[in-house]
C-alpha cells in the first residue's frame, strides 16, 4: 500500500511540478533527475545498472540534437536564401503544407527541434495574417509531433521505453507506421485552406542561438533530461508492471490525452513497459502523440515555435484543443475497428 502511495506521489509531482512550480519549469532537466535518483532509492531499484543505462542512453539523441542543431546554424543563411527563392515560386500554402509533411517525416530523424525551426524559419519569411501564422504553426507542429513517433529519435521518452522493451530501433515504425503517415498528411491539409496573403518575403528573420547554446546548453539540458527519464522509469517499473497492463487500450488512449498539458516524453518513459500488450502499447503512444499538439506545454516542438514567433498560450489553444480533439476521435474510431476484426 505504501509504494502505491509514493509512486501515486512521485507522478503527481513529475506532472504538476513543471506546471504549478516556476522554479522547476526553469529547471526542468535538473528536477527530473533528482527526483528519478529519488524515486529509484526509495523503490529500490538504484543500482549499478541503472546508473550505467542513465549514463549511456542519452547519447545518442543528445548526439542527434548537437550534430542536426550545428548543421542548422551552420546552414541557416543558406537556408534563408533558398526559402527565399522558394517563396517566390510557390504559394504559401503549398509551402507551407509541403514542409509541414516532409518536416514530419524528418523529425524522426532530425529530431522535431530542428523540424519546428526549420518551419518557424520558413514562415517568418511571409507577410500573412497573425491568425494564418498561427494556426499553419500549430498544424505543422500536430503534424511534427505524429512524425517523432516513428523512431527513438523524434522523442526523448522514446529511447527510454525501446529500452525497457528490448525493441530494436524501428520498433515504433512497425507498431505506428500507418497511424503516423495518415496523421502526418491530416494534420498539413488544414494548412491549404488558411488565407495566407500574396506578397513578397519579409527582409528580416529570426535571431540566430548562439553556438554556445546549440553545442553545449542544448544537447547538455537534453541529456540531464534523459537521465531523468531513465531513472524515474527504472524506480516505478514494478508498480507500473503490477497495475497498468490491467487497463484497456481504450481507456489508455484518452487517459494519456493529459500529454496535452504535460510534456509526452514523461508520460511515455513512466507508462510504457513489457508488461503492456502491442495493442495498449499503440493506444497508449497514439493517445501521446495527438493530444501533445493541442497546447503549447504539450510537446517540445510547441515550445520551440511558440517562442520564436511568441505565440501565446491562448493564441494557440484557440485551433489546438478542436484540431485534437478531431484526430484523437478520428484515431480511437480506427483502433476500435481493428480491435472489432481481430
Amino acid at each position: 500500500m505504501m509504494t502505491v502511495i509514493l509512486t501515486s506521489l512521485t507522478i503527481l509531482a513529475v506532472l504538476l511540478g513543471p506546471i504549478l512550480v516556476k522554479p522547476i519549469e526553469r529547471n526542468v532537466e535538473l528536477f527530473f533527475l533528482l527526483i528519478g535518483v529519488l524515486t529509484a532509492c526509495v523503490m529500490r531499484q538504484f543500482d549499478a545498472a541503472l546508473v550505467r543505462a542513465a549514463l549511456i542512453e542519452p547519447l545518442s539523441f543528445t548526439v542527434a540534437v548537437l550534430v542536426f542543431g550545428a548543421t542548422f546554424r551552420l546552414l541557416r543563411d543558406y537556408l534563408d536564401q533558398l526559402l527565399r527563392r522558394v517563396i517566390r515560386l510557390l504559394d504559401p500554402r503549398i509551402l507551407c503544407f509541403c514542409l509541414a509533411i516532409i518536416l514530419g517525416f524528418l523529425a524522426a530523424f532530425i529530431t522535431p527541434v530542428v523540424s519546428a525551426l526549420v518551419f518557424v524559419e520558413a514562415i517568418s519569411l511571409l507577410r500573412c495574417e497573425r491568425w494564418a501564422e498561427v494556426a499553419a504553426t500549430v498544424f505543422a507542429c500536430f503534424a511534427i509531433g505524429f512524425g517523432a513517433g516513428l523512431t527513438p529519435l523524434g522523442m526523448p521518452g522514446l529511447a527510454v521505453v525501446l529500452r525497457s522493451l528490448h525493441a530494436d530501433f524501428w520498433y515504433l515504425t512497425h507498431l505506428l507506421g500507418p497511424f503516423v503517415v495518415v496523421g502526418i498528411t491530416l494534420a498539413a491539409v488544414p494548412i491549404l485552406f488558411l488565407p495566407f496573403a500574396s506578397s513578397e518575403p519579409l527582409d528580416t528573420t529570426q535571431e540566430k542561438d548562439s553556438w554556445r547554446t546549440v553545442l553545449l546548453i542544448r544537447p547538455g539540458k537534453v541529456y540531464v533530461f534523459i537521465a531523468g527519464l531513465v531513472a524515474l522509469s527504472d524506480g516505478l517499473r514494478p508498480v507500473v508492471n503490477a497495475y497498468i497492463h490491467r487497463l484497456p487500450e481504450g481507456l489508455l488512449f484518452w487517459m494519456n490525452t493529459i500529454s496535452a498539458v504535460v510534456n509526452n516524453s514523461t508520460i511515455a518513459a513512466v507508462e510504457i513497459s513489457p508488461s503492456l500488450s502491442m495493442n495498449q502499447q499503440r493506444a497508449a503512444l497514439l493517445g501521446l502523440l495527438i493530444s501533445g499538439g493541442a497546447l503549447v506545454t504539450g510537446n517540445i516542438p510547441n515550445i520551440v515555435a511558440a517562442s520564436r514567433l511568441g505565440i501565446t498560450s491562448r493564441e494557440w489553444a484557440r485551433i489546438g484543443p478542436g484540431t485534437g480533439v478531431l484526430l484523437l476521435i478520428l484515431c480511437f474510431a480506427v483502433l476500435r475497428s481493428m480491435a472489432f476484426f481481430q
